[in-house]
């Protein structure tokens, strides 16, 4: 699979060492052309250099080893961070003035997996246009491998995690939470946030009870941290009696869920509303950004900030991170529990995201279910559609047009298929980046009402 998050497959089959030391020598081959264009020669001491990570998954040595050495060999400097957090890369990335970095991760998907991430030299994942000129510098073969005297070289970097926790303090009120004397559940899930995690909560004073706390890759549940894989996070914090929170991350520790005080899984959709209210709070109204598929929760919270405003970006990370940039936006993510906080890093980030309930939690000094209880709550679903049958990917436009037709009169964006907003609701219809279907998201005040809504736009589109 290759698309704006890189590269992932299956490992041993379509995802080996040399497909990561090949995927890797195309970004090195990327990142010295755009480090040198437009210059006639190249000098030893002006090599790119990248900060390479992984989490904990057991192929991860063996691939990154790979990856380094496809970077070497395009004359870049690798920096190897070893077992850290994909955020953890986006901070060092911008700490050593790195020209990129690269992530060996699968991020959420299982331990058969693993893949390869890139990001810029803003720590960011590349556009859209940029990821696909390196994806079709890998397709094609163009690497520029560098004589034998231009190799690159090796060093290592095992501060990554200090560092991270560093920055993210400097987002909320330390002393504050620190007074509080939390009980925090803390699942790592035996993923690469396991350390940091812990690091982090230590240094706000948390009394911690961390399960899968050991980054082992072996994962002791399926990694996703959605409500069906966090039944023990859930029987955990009511066991424990004295929580105040339950937090979940996934195996690179981008991505956050939130169990309340009473063990109740909130949903992902509100880490993002959680950690923006508070950043609005913090920092005063401003910008925020989301994608197409977020919930309307963070309007919500945007409307009771005057001056507040709300960007919508096409799906992916880095669709969101260029909305944040034009903007200036404080705080931007995406409702599968990816908070990303600029301060901090152009990266989906767990840890900011911990940080900033905690804040909240100790600003306002009462339970998390009595602040999620005030937030309009909707109801969304997710749904797909076959389109093979329509044509596949050419059927796109058609289906766009129809449910445009349909639904003229309302607030209508086409910049990732279409999203529609009603007075009550909206839908999301837009197409898969990996398999020949349609996805249609929808959100209303109530689950028969956003079942109502899918269906209008599904038969509006002539996908029923």
């Amino acid at each position: 699979m290759l698309s704006v998050s890189g590269a992932r497959g299956i490992v041993g089959r379509s995802m080996t060492p040399p497909v990561a030391a090949e995927f890797a020598a195309a970004f090195g081959s990327w990142l010295r052309e755009r480090l040198h264009a437009g210059r006639e020669a190249l000098r030893g001491d002006e090599r790119p250099s990248v900060c390479v990570g992984r989490d904990t998954r057991p192929s991860g040595g063996l691939l990154a080893g790979a990856a380094i050495a496809g970077l070497r060999a395009t004359g870049c400097d690798v920096v190897d961070l070893g077992v850290v957090t994909t955020p953890t890369v986006g901070v060092m990335i911008g700490e050593l003035r790195a020209s990129g970095g690269l992530v060996v991760t699968a991020s959420h998907n299982p331990i058969e997996w693993n893949g390869i991430k890139c990001l810029g030299s803003d720590g960011a994942a590349p556009p859209k246009a940029e990821a696909d000129a390196l994806v079709s510098r890998f397709r094609a073969g163009e690497i520029d491998y560098a004589a034998s005297d231009r190799l690159g070289g090796l060093s290592s970097a095992g501060h990554g995690h200090a560092v991270h926790v560093q920055r993210v303090l400097g987002l909320v009120d330390v002393d504050a939470i620190h007074r509080r004397r939390f009980t925090v559940v803390l699942d790592s899930v035996n993923g690469a946030g396991c350390v940091p995690g812990r690091m982090l909560l230590e240094a706000l004073g948390c009394r911690i009870e961390q399960l899968n706390g050991e980054p082992t890759g072996r994962f002791a549940h399926p990694p996703e941290p959605t409500e069906t894989n966090l039944t023990g996070l859930c029987a955990a914090v009511r066991a424990c009696g004295e929580a105040a929170v339950g937090f979940a991350q996934d195996p690179d520790a981008d991505r956050l869920a939130i169990v309340d005080e009473r063990g109740a899984w909130i949903g992902e959709e509100y880490t993002l509303v959680l950690a923006a209210r508070r950043m609005l709070a913090l920092r005063g109204p401003g910008a925020l950004a989301a994608n197409l598929s977020t919930s309307r929760m963070i309007d919500d919270v945007a409307s009771a900030h005057p001056g507040a405003s709300v960007l919508r970006s096409a799906v992916g990370e880095a669709n969101v991170v260029a909305a944040m940039k034009r903007a200036g936006a404080r705080i931007g993510g995406e409702g599968n529990g990816g908070v990303i906080v600029p301060e901090v890093c152009f990266v989906r980030d767990s840890l900011s995201a911990m940080a900033l309930v905690l804040d909240s939690l100790a600003a306002e000094d009462r339970p998390l279910s009595a602040i999620v209880g005030e937030i309009p709550r909707y109801e969304i679903i997710k749904h797909s559609f076959e389109i093979a049958a329509l044509g596949g990917a050419e059927a796109i436009p058609r289906l766009v047009e129809r449910a445009h037709r349909r639904f003229a009169g309302e607030r209508i964006d086409e910049s990732d298929g279409i999203r529609i907003d009603v007075a009550d609701g909206w839908v999301h219809l837009r197409p898969s980046n990996t398999e020949p279907i349609v996805r249609l998201i929808a959100e209303a005040p109530t689950r028969e009402r956003a079942w109502e809504l899918l269906d209008e736009v599904a038969v509006a589109a002539g996908l029923k």
